[in-house]
């Protein structure tokens, strides 16, 4: 998250509140032009994992995974027309609903005017509604909602934000006891078991999709990296900052290696999605020897078809540089054979004395092979591979909802525009769905029975034209949920899937 203070917005519950019903306020300046400020305000409400109101036209489609059979009892927490989805998946509600036949994603992305008035009717478009009253989450179930929001008009800058309001223990039953010992300032641990992940959700379909595959496929990665004597100094530096900024975009379940290559090639980190291990290898190359691309190219394809925690079926990438020719073994043979085998290789020449037609031969195609005259191009050429892989569905904020909402707190500036640097307003007439998941892992103790935790998540639109340097946002969208939360906005208790 940016830390600079014009991209920071803070959420509390006085700005909450009074932000509501500030419709159309507008101001002038006598003589020196004018300046207006245009606010309107959707809400969502009294929800349990409960996301708060939003002020913009929307709407949204929200499932929740909570195991086989569980249709009358979801019914009960009241969503009258939830439905099966199968395999232990319900879609709660979405509004508009689809015609027969079309889903709701492809509606939302059609060629719907939904910033026109007749849609008012169909939209989330006054009165606030529940997004999620889930009482009885146990471990492993996990819910998402995915809000599209229509920004009319003006192009606006767009901000995230939120906090976490709500964080109680709820008494312990007698297996929470014995998990934890006697609880003595009344805060529960739900918040830091909940994994949450937010994204740019570029299809609108309910799923994170960082491989563009659509179905969740994973990617596995090698970064297979020249460490002979010539990459010393300023190449080896570029490198590092690259190559560690590409795999900072990663994010489970997708893995990284890392291999180097010199007079001979070694594996430096073994598939992982702990990423900081990745980085850590990478940071620690020293320059020396010869170039043994081809050593490089046969570990990382080792690595990515039989090492530990491969994956059959996980789309397999190779990320190849060098800064020379090589003089040691045949990287063109091992290329073939790792392509032939499945793997894409993306290569990369770094300077002016690369073998450029090597760099060519080893890629899986013209365009996946790259040249970077100087140092400083690479941070450009690896996010451009990384767009590549990734397609496009950017993640915005993940880890635990405590981690989470503590970045929330102080707001994070969407992007209007992710194909150009720095940060773009949204244009008038835009659609853009927000992803928005919670998963309480199957692995989590007793600790969290009876647990409950609440939470605001807001999304705020400023016009961006007079706002060139924006610090607070006018029109805002908050999307109020609790996850569990006490009755009557829903009971949610946690419990052991005893």
């Amino acid at each position: 998250m940016s830390k600079d203070t014009n991209d920071k917005i803070g959420l509390s519950r006085r700005k909450v509140l009074a932000g509501l019903g500030a419709v159309g306020v507008a101001s002038a300046g006598a003589g020196l032009g004018t300046t207006a400020y245009f606010n309107d305000t959707e809400s969502f409400d009294g929800n349990t994992l409960t996301a708060g109101e939003l002020d913009l036209k929307l709407d949204y489609k929200s499932t929740y995974l909570g195991g086989p059979g569980r249709l009358d009892d979801i019914e009960a927490m009241g969503y009258p027309d939830v439905e099966d989805l199968g395999d232990g998946r319900y879609l709660l509600d979405q509004t508009p609903a689809p015609g027969e036949g079309q889903s709701w994603e492809d509606y939302v992305t059609g060629e719907i005017d939904f910033c026109s008035p007749a849609m008012d009717e169909f939209l989330v478009n006054g009165d606030g509604i529940p997004v999620f009253t889930l009482d009885d989450v146990k471990p492993g179930d996990s819910g998402e909602v995915t809000i599209s929001l229509h920004i009319c008009d003006n192009p606006a800058y767009v901000y995230l934000a939120g906090e976490l309001t709500e964080n109680l223990e709820n008494g312990q039953s007698e297996p929470e006891l014995d998990a934890e010992g006697e609880d003595t300032d009344g805060v529960g641990e739900l918040a830091d078991a909940i994994e949450v992940c937010v994204w740019y959700d570029e299809d609108c379909d309910n799923v994170y999709e960082p491989t563009g595959t659509g179905e969740r496929q994973e990617l596995e990665v090698a970064l297979v990296s020249d460490t002979s004597g010539s990459m010393s100094g300023a190449n080896l530096s570029a490198l590092q900052a690259a190559a560690t900024s590409f795999v900072g975009n990663l994010s489970s379940p997708d893995e990284a290696a890392a291999i180097s290559f010199a007079s001979g090639a070694s594996l430096d980190q073994k598939l992982t999605t702990t990423y900081q291990d990745v980085i850590n290898a990478i940071n620690n190359y020293t320059a020396s020897g010869s170039t043994n691309v081809a050593g490089g190219i046969n570990v990382a394809q080792t690595e990515l078809t039989s090492g530990t925690n491969a994956t059959p079926g996980a789309s397999k990438v190779m990320i190849v540089l060098t800064d020379g020719f090589e003089n040691v073994g045949d990287a063109r043979t091992a290329a073939t054979a790792a392509k032939n085998a499945g793997t894409r290789i993306f290569g990369i020449g770094l300077g002016n004395n690369v073998d450029a037609s090597l760099v060519q031969d080893i890629s899986s195609s013209p365009g996946d092979a790259f040249l970077a005259p100087d140092p400083a191009d690479l941070d450009t050429v690896y996010a451009e591979i990384a767009q590549i892989v990734l397609a496009g569905e950017q993640k915005i904020l993940s880890g635990t909802m405590s981690e989470v909402f503590a970045e929330l707190a102080d707001g994070e500036a969407l992007d209007g525009n992710r194909q150009e640097e720095g940060r773009q307003p949204y244009p008038g007439a835009t659609t853009q769905c927000i992803g928005f998941e919670w998963t309480l892992p199957a692995d989590v103790g007793n600790e969290i029975q009876t647990d409950s935790v609440s939470f605001d998540l807001a999304v705020y639109a400023e016009q961006s034209r007079h706002n060139d340097d924006p610090q607070v946002a006018f029109n805002r969208t908050d999307v109020n949920s609790t996850s569990p939360g006490p009755a009557p906005n829903g009971t949610g208790n946690v419990s052991n899937p005893n």
